[in-house]
């Protein structure tokens, strides 16, 4: 009695999904047969030569993947050497100027660098010099007393050093991507050279220095400072004299910038015409 109210639409409800079943059972059949026949037919990405093995994973990459990392490998390789290159040439530069090589520092350009102008801002040179010039400060510091010195030279303790004035020349702007290298040389004002007006003689309580900014993706010195600076006894809050052991440190980084300069200057000329 029960069954005799159910409708016929639920009666052949079954023997419905029973057929959408068997037409899915079918459907991967056909899509496999078809899969196999790819792999057989040279014309289809699916093709494999006869031999052959196909990838392990839907996601391996193919057998040719090695020679592309590889490629990227050496062009990489090839690029750092390039860098490398560069960078040793701005030193010698730099040295050819009778710069410390414990002032170098390396300042990489980057877009914020630049202005509506369409160049590294002006002003962003004084701090490029500025952290040159403290990397030197501390190799100083370190000559002077080690690591303790240094660090207390760097907090304004005890005795420390303070720009007192500084000149910026500005030869060619310098766009980004690029890096310069600076470096600082001291003047000696016994063997000064340089064309304009010669600096004060060092006294006991201030010196002389110059500064470069050399670019590596233009070859070529781009910027460069004059600055005083002055021994500060930041206790007393007054300039001093920092002793003769700084005198002394300072007139031997003096004479070896003086020495490098003319030895790799001699070292570049050619003998032929001075004989």
């Amino acid at each position: 009695m029960i069954s005799s109210h159910i409708p016929r639409a639920l009666r052949s409800a079954p023997r419905t999904l029973t057929q959408h079943r068997t037409w899915h059972s079918r459907k991967p059949t056909s899509s496999i047969s078809e899969l196999q026949a790819a792999f057989k037919d040279p014309s289809s990405p699916f093709h494999l030569p006869p031999g052959t093995l196909g990838p392990d994973s839907p996601d391996a990459p193919p057998a040719t993947a090695g020679f592309g990392t590889l490629a990227a490998e050496v062009e990489a390789s090839a690029e750092k050497e390039g860098a490398q290159a560069a960078l040793e040439e701005a030193e010698g530069k730099l040295l050819d100027r009778g710069c410390d090589p414990t002032s170098f520092w390396e300042q990489r350009i980057v877009w914020g660098d630049q202005d509506s102008f369409q160049h590294v801002n002006n002003v962003r040179y004084i701090r490029f010099f500025e952290s040159a010039r403290i990397k030197w400060m501390t190799s100083l510091g370190t000559a002077l007393g080690g690591p303790a010195r240094a660090d207390a030279m760097l907090k304004g303790h005890g005795v420390s050093l303070i720009l007192k004035s500084i000149e910026v020349r500005f030869r060619r702007p310098v766009t980004y991507p690029d890096t310069l290298l600076i470096g600082y040389s001291l003047f000696n004002p016994e063997a000064h050279h340089s064309p304009g007006p010669t600096p004060p003689r060092m006294d006991k309580a201030q010196f002389h220095v110059r500064a470069y900014a050399y670019s590596l993706a233009q070859k070529a010195v781009v910027t460069e400072s004059r600055e005083a600076l002055v021994w500060y006894d930041y206790d007393k809050l007054a300039k001093c004299d920092p002793g003769e052991e700084a005198a002394a440190l300072l007139r031997k980084r003096a004479e070896q910038g003086e020495e490098d300069y003319y030895t790799r200057a001699l070292a570049k000329m050619k003998p032929e015409k001075y004989w």
